[in-house]
């Protein structure tokens, strides 16, 4: 495992981040390596998107980060009321557990909803300073100043998910993991 390999996996929306993220903790997991941090799993029925959900990927604990029936939440991004104690609780603990405890760092997603929050901004920020591994998604068009730092960082190599790569990637990654030049 390359010590200190920070990648960023971008694309456009439900081109398959999250699923090339969790197909390269799958191939970890199975080289005992231990993964965690934050998982953003979408909360669907039938077509309609209704929300998104956040899991501790070390403990498994879960809970709703967003959902159209949260009307009266004083966060709203795309239609969705955004629980920011689920995020600055679970989340940000997820996170910072990680750092502690986990031997690669995993954070789904640094986009519009989670830069809402101050200290998922630190514990990203943390994370990233932080000697370990770490895989994350990141938002493709977001000017947030958080997003514009980390394209900035030399330390980082990003990585587009696309419709034609995205099978592939998740072995690229792997590889760049395991100290390969790809």
């Amino acid at each position: 495992m390359v010590k200190e390999l920070k990648i960023g996996i971008t694309g456009l929306p439900s081109v398959g981040k999250t699923r090339t993220l969790l197909k390269i903790v799958e191939k970890l997991e199975e080289k005992e390596v231990i993964v965690g941090g934050m998982v953003t799993e979408s909360i669907d029925e039938g077509t309609n998107r209704l929300g998104f959900r956040i899991v501790n990927w070390l403990t498994k604990e879960d809970g709703i980060l967003a959902h159209v029936d949260f009307t009266d939440a004083k966060v709203k991004v795309a239609g969705f009321g955004v629980d920011m104690n689920v995020l600055d609780g679970l989340g940000v603990t997820a996170i910072e557990q990680a750092i502690r405890e986990a031997e690669v760092i995993v954070i789904d997603e640094v986009g519009k909803m989670e830069m809402e929050s101050p200290a998922f901004c630190n514990a990203v920020k943390k994370a990233l300073d932080s000697s370990k591994p770490m895989i994350m998604t990141l938002h493709k068009k977001s000017r947030n100043p958080l997003l514009q730092d980390i394209r900035r960082r030399d330390d980082i190599r990003i990585l587009e998910v696309t419709k034609i790569n995205r099978n592939l990637l998740p072995y690229k990654i792997e590889k760049l993991l395991e100290g390969e030049n790809i």
